[in-house]
């Protein structure tokens, strides 16, 4: 097919180096970094992004299931305000960042180069190829360097870029016995979800409004409803990031022989789970392009056409979902958290009716 060049060797750019790598392309991946890893701790993966990466040929992803023990939204005190079993929800694998990255990266082969500790800091593009710091040059390059992309920056110049959510988040993995399923707990401007991994362990996670830039431990979670206390001080370390999302409306994801791919293209707030998802869709459907014509100028046409609208959806609903995790109305918490329990109760009652209805059809004797 041709050559490309991936900037930045996280989920998004492994994934996007593995898509090409099958559909033709010899491919280089830089990363700043002085050695390919991801650190972080857990990561939720929906089915289209398990269905991308079974294409790919990555293993090691399984599917989950529901929950067998008690698992749904919570207030600080314990008290129920939907459980998960009520809404019939399909769920996401759960997986440490790290792993995934890893089964991803197994599936590099000898068109696939690598060069850590390698810093983009010059670009520049014409009719026949992109140039990187001089040195580099391919026939496609790939942006997948993150929120504040560099490569983002010198092709749209004017966009303002990163936007505080107004809230830092914690993260932490526990090796617990725990006899709860997890979910989600809101309280008011605080908000803790855990969640067990594939592997058996916990990966949790929280969030509180604050302005920028102020270092703390999470103790404003340590009057909360078990395990939530247990959780956090059963994890060898807790990390901690302000959260930021892009500004909309976001750029358009190609622009000459350039395409932009997750963060770097549309990062969002983590309330929907769908940041790692998004950018893995993105691998697949930007080779999915570049197998389906030769005119590389089509292909990105149609890769921006395709996945600027659906992740311009996901920034909105995910900012949206975020400012109601983090509101400190106590009108709107209790608004919020009656919606939430008449909507699994509303979800809970259809799937009865419908499974009372199944049954009738299926114990009603065939005509002659």
């Amino acid at each position: 097919m041709g050559t490309a060049i991936v900037v930045g060797a996280g989920i998004g750019g492994v994934t996007a180096a593995v898509a090409l790598q099958r559909c033709g392309w010899r491919v280089t991946v830089l990363e700043r970094a002085p050695e390919l890893g991801e650190v972080g701790a857990g990561i939720s993966l929906w089915p289209s992004a398990v269905a991308v990466l079974a294409e790919l040929g990555v293993q090691g992803v399984e599917k989950s299931s529901q929950p067998s023990k008690p698992a749904g939204m919570r207030r600080p005190d314990g008290r129920w305000v939907v459980a998960a079993a009520e809404l019939g929800l399909e769920l996401p694998v759960m997986i440490h960042r790290a792993r995934l990255h890893e089964l991803i990266r197994s599936e590099f082969g000898p068109a696939i180069a690598v060069r850590t500790g390698y810093e983009v800091t010059k670009l520049a593009q014409d009719p026949d190829g992109v140039t990187v710091n001089d040195d580099l040059r391919a026939d496609l390059l790939v942006a997948a360097d993150g929120i504040r992309s560099v490569v983002r920056g010198t092709l749209y110049p004017q966009y303002q870029g990163p936007r505080y959510s107004g809230f830092s988040a914690y993260r932490g993995i526990a090796d617990l016995e725990l006899d709860d399923g997890g979910g989600e707990t809101w309280g008011r401007g605080q908000l803790f979800g855990f969640v067990q991994l594939i592997d058996g362990r916990y990966y949790w996670y929280a969030t509180v409004n604050r302005p920028p830039g102020q270092r703390s431990e999470p103790t404003e979670f340590a009057t909360w409803h078990d395990p939530i206390p247990r959780l956090i001080a059963g994890s060898d370390s807790v990390l901690q990031n302000d959260i930021y999302d892009l500004t909309l409306p976001l750029v358009p994801f190609a622009q000459g022989r350039i395409a932009l791919l997750g963060d770097a293209a549309y990062a969002m707030t983590p309330n929907l789970g769908r940041g790692a998802c998004s950018a893995i869709e993105d691998a697949g459907a930007l080779a999915r392009h570049l197998t389906a014509t030769s005119d590389l100028t089509q292909a990105l046409t149609a890769y921006d056409a395709e996945r600027r609208p659906i992740t311009t959806k996901l920034v909105r609903r995910s900012r949206t979902l975020g400012r109601l995790a983090q509101t400190e109305s106590p009108v709107l918490r209790a608004v919020r958290d009656g919606a939430f329990g008449l909507g699994g109760k509303l979800v809970a009652l259809r799937g009865r009716k419908g499974q009372v209805e199944q049954s009738r059809r299926d114990h009603t004797p065939a005509g002659p």
